[in-house]
């Protein structure tokens, strides 16, 4: 199956990793991306055919076409029209989708919607698209092969919108799957998330995760089972409370691992996309 994959993004973020992961593993995928951006160089450093967002992409004569993010969506509207080319469209953004006469447009002439999570998937049918049209496709995170000892109370998060806690110092990550290997708990701050990727990754490390109760995070982070969601605002209270039970913590890191494992693999992720391509073909 020949796809074409499009991401404008001008930075590497969860979803231009996710694209990557994707399209290294499919057979016959273009990328097309800006040449400019991160996501290009890691494209062309893994040897993944990757063309820039301003040359003559539909050559590739594909068989489908995926948009990976809103700016995407709308360049392959404006061509598909043409081409009359099957088009999914990646919505992976927690906010509601915009209701402009340009955007119900853009909503028609999509074949199918890939929600990052079930909450995403109910923005969406709430703004008019039928449910038809719309899959739950997560994020695929790679699974590490074992894990390794966390270095005690070292609790590590990632840049956000961010309130420090009183008495606990919280390291901010730069490199989110080395920094994992040594701790203790991972904790995502966030007013909110199509789904929280980077606390896939803290799971699949064996971290327990401190989250908020927002987007999708509860999706991911199971209360009591695979970390602790935190809906009042008290983040001190759920990591204090790791941090002086390592027995708990070590409960809720092993249970997060088996859930990455099993709903969150990017061989997951790379099968239920797959899966969404050939209801179109068919």
């Amino acid at each position: 199956m020949r796809t074409l994959h499009i991401d404008t993004g001008r930075t590497m973020q969860g979803g231009q990793w996710q694209v990557l992961y994707l399209v290294e593993r499919l057979k016959d995928a273009t990328l097309v991306a800006p040449d400019d951006s991160p996501l290009f160089t890691e494209a062309h450093k893994r040897e993944i055919a990757v063309r820039p967002a301003t040359g003559k992409w539909l050559e590739t004569n594909p068989a489908l076409v995926h948009a990976h993010d809103s700016r995407a969506h709308t360049l392959a509207t404006l061509n598909l029209k043409l081409y009359r080319l099957p088009l999914v469209v990646s919505r992976r953004v927690g906010f509601a989708p915009k209701q402009s006469l340009f955007s119900q447009l853009k909503y028609r002439f999509v074949d199918r919607y890939l929600a990052v999570s079930k909450y995403v998937a109910m923005q969406l049918r709430e703004a008019g698209v039928p449910a038809a049209k719309i899959r739950v496709v997560y994020d695929g995170i790679p699974i590490p092969a074992s894990t390794t000892k966390p270095k005690p109370g070292r609790v590590l998060a990632v840049p956000t919108k961010f309130t420090e806690i009183p008495g606990i110092p919280v390291r901010i990550t730069k490199n989110l799957f080395d920094d994992l290997q040594t701790a203790s708990v991972f904790l995502y701050v966030s007013e909110m998330e199509g789904l929280g990727s980077a606390a896939i990754a803290a799971m699949a490390a064996g971290v327990p995760v401190v989250a908020s109760g927002v987007g999708g995070l509860p999706e991911v982070v199971d209360h009591e089972r695979t970390g602790l969601i935190v809906r009042d605002g008290d983040y001190a209270k759920a990591v204090q409370r790791l941090l002086d039970n390592p027995n708990l913590a070590a409960e809720l890191g092993a249970a997060g691992r088996e859930k990455a494992i099993r709903e969150f693999s990017v061989e997951k992720m790379v099968e239920s996309t797959l899966s969404a391509y050939n209801e179109i073909l068919r």
